[in-house]
C-alpha cells in the first residue's frame, strides 16, 4: 500500500512535533534539577551549621555561619531571578510552537483544497479530450511536438554514447604520463611555450610515444561530445517550444469550458502554500533561537547564576569547613556521625544529579540536531513537491520503521532522503509520460501542472534522463537533492522557492 504525499508530510510533522516536545521536557527537567542542586547545597549548608554548632568555638562558629549565609542568600536571589527567567523563555517558545502548529493546520487545509481543485481540473480534461483530439490545429501541433521529442530524445543518446566513449576510450591516453605531459604542455599547438631546450626534449619524446598521430584522436574524443551535447540541448529547446504551443491549444480550449477560474484557484491555493512555507520557515528559526536560550538557562548557563550556585559550593568547601568535617569523622559521637552520614548523603544526591544532567544535556544536543536534520528533509519535501496530493510513495517503512531509525541516528538523514526519493512517484494520469523518472515533478519550470502525454492527442511519452524529458519538470529553486545529503535549506529565513507565472496543463493529455 502506498502512502500519499499529504499523509507523508503528515508523518514528518508528527515527528517534528515530537522531537520539539522531548526537547521542551528535557528542558525543563534540566531547570528543575538546578533548582534541586541549589536547594540540596543550601541543606548541605545547614547540616555544616549544625555540625559547627557542635564542635566550634561561638565566635569561630558565628564568623563560618555568617560567610555561608551569605552564599545562600545571594544563591537564592539568584534562583528566584533564574526562575523567572526560565518562565519568560519557555512561555516565548510556546507561543512560537503555538504559531507553527497553526500554520502547519493551514498549510494542510490548503493541501486539500488544492487537492479538490485538482480533481475538478482532471474532471473537465477528460470530458473535453474527444473535442481536443479532433482539433486538426492541435493534432498537428502534438504530431509535430512528438517529432522533435523524438529527434530530442535520439541526439541526447548520441551525446551520452559519445561521453561514454571518452570516459572509456580516452582512459589509455590519460594512463600514460608522456602523453598527458605533452597535451597538457599544448605541444603541437600555437598555444605551446617553452625554451629551445625543452622544446628539444619534448620533440624526442613525442616522436617516442607518437604523439602527432595519437592528440587528433584523443581532442577528437573529448571534443565530438561537446559539439553534440549543444545540437541536443538546441533540439530540446525546440521540443520544448513545440510542446508549449500544443499546450496552449490545450489550455485555450479548457478556458473556453470553464477551467480559467479552477486554473487561477490552484495558482493561488500553490501560492498560499508557498506563502505558508516561508512563514513556516521563518518561525522555525525563531524556534531553534528561543530553545537554544532555553536550553542554555535550563543548563545553568546564566553566568550570574552559576556564580552564585558556584560561591555557594566554594564557601562549603572552604579548607576550614574540610577540617570540620574530616575532624568529625574521626571522633564516634553519636551526634556527629549522624550528621556526617547525611552531609554524604547530600553530597552523593549532588553526583547524582550532576551526573544525570549531564545525560540529559547529550541527549538535548542530538535531539536538536535530529530537529535541523528533520527540517531540512521537510524543507526537500516541500521543494520538490512531493506532498503534493498526486504524488506517492511505495515504501511504506519510510513512515515507520526507516523514519525511527533515523530519529535513533541509525540512518543519515542523506541516507533517508534519498529513501523518499527513490520510493517517489506520480498517481497514475497526472504525470507528464509514463515513462519519466521516478523522481519526475508534474510542475514544469514556470509553474502549473502537466497532464500525461499518452491520455490522447498522439503525445509520445517522454523518458527521462540525460536532461531530457522528465529532467524538465525540476521546479525552479534546484532540483533533486543528491544523495550526498547536500540540503538548501535556508537557515536565516526564505523567499521562497516555488515561482508562480501562467499555469498550463503542460504536454498532452
Amino acid at each position: 500500500m502506498s502512502i500519499r504525499g499529504p499523509q507523508a508530510l503528515a508523518s514528518l510533522d508528527e515527528a517534528m512535533r515530537d522531537i520539539r516536545r522531548e526537547e521542551d521536557e528535557i528542558s525543563k527537567r534540566l531547570a528543575r534539577s538546578g533548582e534541586r542542586v541549589g536547594k540540596i547545597r543550601e541543606s548541605e549548608a545547614e547540616l555544616f551549621r549544625q555540625l559547627a554548632q557542635l564542635r566550634l568555638d561561638p565566635a569561630v562558629q558565628q564568623e563560618l555561619d555568617g560567610r555561608i549565609s551569605q552564599a545562600e542568600a545571594k544563591a537564592r536571589d539568584m534562583l528566584k531571578t533564574h526562575a523567572a527567567e526560565l518562565g519568560k523563555a519557555e512561555k516565548s517558545l510556546g507561543a512560537i510552537d503555538a504559531q507553527l502548529s497553526k500554520l502547519t493546520g493551514e498549510r494542510a487545509s490548503a493541501l486539500d483544497e488544492l487537492a479538490k481543485r485538482q480533481d475538478e481540473l482532471k474532471a473537465l480534461a477528460t470530458r473535453m479530450q474527444p473535442s481536443i483530439a479532433r482539433d486538426p490545429a492541435y493534432a498537428a501541433k502534438r504530431a509535430a511536438a512528438a517529432e522533435l521529442d523524438e529527434i530530442a530524445a535520439q541526439s541526447m543518446a548520441k551525446t551520452e554514447q559519445a561521453e561514454a566513449d571518452r570516459e572509456e576510450k580516452g582512459k589509455p591516453y590519460r594512463d600514460d604520463p608522456l602523453f598527458m605531459y605533452l597535451w597538457e604542455s599544448s605541444y603541437g599547438t600555437r598555444d605551446y611555450r617553452a625554451n629551445n631546450l625543452i622544446r628539444y626534449c619534448d620533440g624526442l619524446v613525442a616522436n617516442l610515444i607518437g604523439f602527432a598521430k595519437a592528440r587528433p584522436n584523443y581532442a577528437m574524443l573529448n571534443e565530438l561530445p561537446l559539439r553534440l551535447r549543444e545540437h541536443a540541448e538546441r533540439q530540446i529547446a525546440n521540443a520544448r517550444q513545440a510542446e508549449a504551443e500544443a499546450d496552449a491549444l490545450e489550455t485555450a480550449a479548457l478556458d473556453a469550458a470553464g477551467g480559467k477560474p479552477i486554473r487561477d484557484a490552484l495558482d493561488a491555493m500553490e501560492k498560499r502554500i508557498a506563502a505558508i512555507d516561508v512563514e513556516i520557515v521563518a518561525f522555525e528559526d525563531k524556534r531553534d533561537e528561543a530553545a537554544k536560550v532555553l536550553a542554555t538557562l535550563s543548563q545553568g548557563g546564566d553566568p550570574a547564576f552559576e556564580q552564585a550556585l558556584a560561591a555557594l559550593a566554594a564557601g562549603l568547601g572552604r579548607e576550614d569547613i574540610q577540617t570540620l568535617l574530616a575532624e568529625a569523622r574521626l571522633t564516634r559521637t553519636g551526634q556527629d556521625d549522624t550528621i556526617v552520614a547525611q552531609i554524604d548523603d547530600v553530597r552523593a544526591r549532588i553526583k547524582d544529579e550532576e551526573s544525570e544532567v549531564r545525560e540529559q544535556q547529550e541527549r538535548l544536543k542530538t535531539l536538536a540536531a535530529r530537529r535541523r536534520e528533520l527540517e531540512d528533509i521537510q524543507w526537500e519535501f516541500k521543494k520538490q513537491r512531493y506532498d503534493d496530493p498526486r504524488s506517492t510513495f511505495r515504501e511504506e517503512r519510510l513512515t515507520g520503521d526507516l523514519l525511527n531509525d533515523f530519529l535513533r541516528g541509525g540512518i543519515t538523514a542523506a541516507a533517508y532522503w534519498e529513501q523518499w526519493r527513490r520510493s517517489q512517484n506520480w498517481n497514475t494520469g497526472t504525470a507528464p509520460g509514463d515513462n519519466r523518472s521516478r523522481s519526475a515533478n508534474p510542475w514544469p519550470d514556470n509553474g502549473g501542472f502537466n497532464w500525461p502525454d499518452n491520455s490522447f492527442g498522439g503525445g509520445k511519452s517522454k523518458g527521462g534522463g540525460g536532461g531530457f524529458g522528465g529532467g524538465w519538470g525540476a521546479p525552479s529553486g534546484g532540483g533533486s537533492s543528491s544523495g550526498g545529503g547536500g540540503f538548501s535549506r535556508p537557515r536565516t529565513g526564505s523567499q521562497g522557492t516555488r515561482k508562480h507565472t501562467n499555469f498550463k496543463t503542460g504536454g498532452g493529455f
